[in-house]
């Protein structure tokens, strides 16, 4: 029998992100469907998303207590600086909207409070809530690439086919795994009062990442536009 922490993580999320599958946003993804103005949505709040995404990474570095740790860390900081955020920019270009114009975009709602929830937990505590707040992303991501590598035509499909070949891809399966292998590591021998704080810290943010298809699907900014 496992006794992986990420084991007994899966068995939470699991109701959770099989429903990111039925959720329209994604399943427009993986059927090739989607309107493009609501992935338009979705690609400039998940730029600014994977830019505070990624001082969490460098948080994890700075609060390491080993240099193994620090390195992986680092690992994953460019990992989703050079390849993930480069296929933000390709698709960008499609749309005409520049490097510059993607970082200028302005924080939505839901990313504010998802990105403000990951950074608080992990200013609060040690480096184990810092891989705590990353991993739902990582890994919930490439779930979600490889069960729609699976859908018919999804990986050849002319527009969205790119998106699901990134996060399916052994490159990103990898940056998934080392967050994984991460938290495994970290939590080993923690009691299991610890180990129930950082189960709730994946949980919420499991349902924030369910909050951001929702964003991406109605094209939320904020209640009232200043």
């Amino acid at each position: 029998m496992s006794n992986l922490f990420t084991d007994q993580l899966w068995k939470r999320v699991e109701p959770i992100w099989n429903s990111y599958l039925e959720h329209p946003f994604v399943k427009g993804i993986g059927e090739g469907w989607l309107d493009h103005d609501k992935f338009k949505h979705w690609l400039k709040q998940d730029y600014v998303y994977l830019i505070e995404y990624s001082r969490l990474f460098a948080l994890g570095s700075a609060k390491a207590d080993d240099l193994k740790t620090m390195t992986a860390f680092a690992k994953l900081l460019y990992g989703t600086l050079d390849m993930e955020m480069e296929l933000h920019r390709e698709y960008a270009s499609k749309f005409g909207i520049s490097n510059d114009e993607l970082e200028a975009t302005r924080l939505g709602s839901t990313t504010t409070a998802y990105t403000s929830y990951m950074l608080n937990v992990s200013q609060r505590g040690g480096v184990e809530n810092v891989v705590a707040s990353v991993l739902a992303c990582a890994w919930s991501y490439n779930f979600i690439g490889k069960e729609l590598a699976k859908w018919p035509g999804a990986l050849d499909h002319e527009f969205f086919g790119r998106w699901v070949k990134m996060y399916s891809s052994d490159e990103f399966t990898k940056i998934a795994e080392d967050c994984k292998h991460l938290i495994n590591e970290i939590t080993k021998g923690k009691p299991e009062r610890e180990l129930a704080m950082l189960e709730d810290i994946v949980v919420k943010t499991s349902l924030f990442e369910y909050m951001f298809w929702d964003m991406a699907e109605s094209k939320e900014d904020w209640p009232i536009n200043l």
